[in-house]
C-alpha cells in the first residue's frame, strides 16, 4: 500500500516511528507548521524543509476563497503551486466554523460563510471539502469536515456538534471513496466530556478511517482538562492507525501530548509567535525585545542546527525588532520551527531510549521555574 504507518518504538502510552507515503516518510510524532494560504508565514520552503520539517498544513477554507479550489487545480495543485514537495495535510475548514461563527450560517448539510475578504459567499458541505482537499489542492492527507463549539459550552451543544460531525465523517467517507495515494483522516468530537467522546470515537473506528485526530480541544478549556480529555479519548483510537491532536500548540503540551499517545500535531505559534518577538525554549517563550537582551551577545540555541538560532546574537535580533525590520519576524519565525523540530526530534529519540518519563520531567521543570 502507498500508505503505511510502522510504529518503531514504544515507552508507555506513547510511540515512535514512520507513517509513509506517496511524498515521503513523516517521523512520528510529528509537528507540521502551519501554511494557511499556501505558505508557511516569513519562511521559504527551503527554510522550512531545513528545519526538519517532513509534512506541512494547509487550510481548505482560506484556500477555498484565495486562490480557489478551481484555479489552484488549473495551476497543478496546490504542492506544485508553492513548491512544496513533500506531503501536505489540509485541514476541512471545520475550525473556521468556529472561529468565523459571525460570517457563516450553519445547517445539517453543510456551511455558508461570507467571505472575510471581499463578503462573497461560499458553500461547503462534506462533498465539497473532500473535492477541494482531495481533487483540486491535491493533499496526501484529507481531514473531514466537522464542527466543534468553542468551551465552555452547554452539553447539549457540544453533543450536536458532536452528531453533526459523524454524520458529515460518513459523507466525507463515501465522497473520498477508495483512493491509495492519500488518506482520510476522521476527527474525534465531544468537548470535554467523557462519554461523548467515547461515543464519538467508538463510532468513527467502527466506520474506519486512514486515521484519526483529536479536534475540539485547546479552545478555551484549559491544560488540566485538555489533558484529562486525552487520557479518555486516545486509548479509544486504533494502535495501528496515527493520531493527531489538533491545533496543539505549546511546546510542554506537546510533550504532555505524546506521553499520551499522540503522534502528530499542528499549531501557528511557532511563525506568530516569531512575528511578535517572542522566541520559544524549552523553558518558555523568550520576549526579545526586552531590554535585558540589548547587549546579549550569546545565540538563542546553539544546539539547533539553525543559522537563526545559533548564529545571530540576541542584541541583534532585540535591534532588529526596535527598529522595525522585518528580517526580525523571519529569523525568530525561523528559530522557532527549528526549536519545535528539535524538540520533536528529541522526543522522538526518548521514546525510543525509553527515557521518555526523565524528558518530559525535564521540560516540566524548566517551564514551571520560568
Amino acid at each position: 500500500m502507498s500508505f503505511t504507518f510502522e510504529i518503531a518504538a514504544r515507552d508507555g502510552a506513547a510511540r515512535t516511528g514512520v507513517l509513509r507515503t506517496p511524498r515521503g516518510d513523516i517521523r512520528t510524532p510529528a509537528f507540521m507548521p502551519v501554511g494557511t494560504a499556501g505558505t508557511v508565514k516569513a519562511l521559504t520552503v527551503e527554510q522550512v524543509a531545513a528545519t526538519g520539517s517532513d509534512i506541512i498544513l494547509g487550510n481548505t477554507y482560506h484556500l477555498m476563497l484565495r486562490p480557489g479550489g478551481e484555479r489552484m487545480a488549473r495551476l497543478g495543485g496546490l504542492h506544485r503551486f508553492m513548491r512544496w514537495d513533500r506531503p501536505i495535510l489540509t485541514d476541512s475548514g471545520g475550525y473556521q466554523v468556529m472561529s468565523l461563527a459571525q460570517l457563516r450560517k450553519l445547517d445539517s448539510d453543510g456551511v455558508t460563510f461570507r467571505s472575510h475578504v471581499d463578503g462573497s459567499q461560499h458553500r461547503l458541505t462534506p462533498e465539497i471539502a473532500i473535492e477541494l482537499q482531495a481533487d483540486q489542492f491535491g493533499a496526501d492527507i484529507v481531514m473531514q469536515l466537522d464542527e466543534c463549539p468553542a468551551l465552555p459550552a452547554p452539553r447539549a451543544d457540544v453533543e450536536k456538534a458532536m452528531r453533526l460531525s459523524l454524520d458529515w465523517a460518513a459523507r466525507c467517507k463515501t465522497a473520498f471513496g477508495a483512493r491509495e495515494t492519500q488518506n482520510l483522516f476522521a476527527i474525534v468530537q465531544g468537548g470535554v466530556d467523557p462519554e461523548l467522546r467515547r461515543i464519538s470515537a467508538e463510532a468513527l473506528v467502527n466506520e474506519g478511517f486512514d486515521g484519526y485526530a483529536i479536534g475540539g480541544l485547546a479552545v478555551g478549556e484549559g491544560q488540566e482538562a485538555m489533558l484529562a480529555t486525552l487520557d479518555v479519548t486516545a486509548p479509544l483510537l486504533p494502535q495501528d492507525r496515527p493520531r493527531y491532536l489538533m491545533g496543539v500548540g505549546k511546546p510542554l503540551d506537546i510533550v504532555e501530548a505524546v506521553v499520551r499517545g499522540i503522534d502528530m500535531f499542528d499549531c501557528v505559534l511557532p511563525t506568530r509567535s516569531g512575528r511578535h518577538g517572542q522566541a520559544w525554549t524549552d523553558a518558555g517563550p523568550l520576549n526579545i525585545t526586552n531590554a535585558r537582551y540589548a547587549e546579549d551577545t550569546s545565540p538563542l540555541d546553539p544546539r539547533i542546527d539553525c543559522p537563526a538560532s545559533r548564529e545571530y546574537s540576541k542584541a541583534y535580533l532585540h535591534h532588529l525588532f526596535k527598529a522595525g525590520e522585518l528580517l526580525g519576524q523571519v529569523l525568530l519565525s525561523w528559530h522557532n520551527l527549528a526549536y519545535y523540530q528539535f524538540l520533536m526530534a528529541r522526543l522522538r529519540s526518548a521514546i525510543a531510549e525509553g527515557s521518555l518519563a526523565q524528558f518530559a520531567t525535564g521540560i516540566r521543570t524548566l517551564a514551571a521555574e520560568r
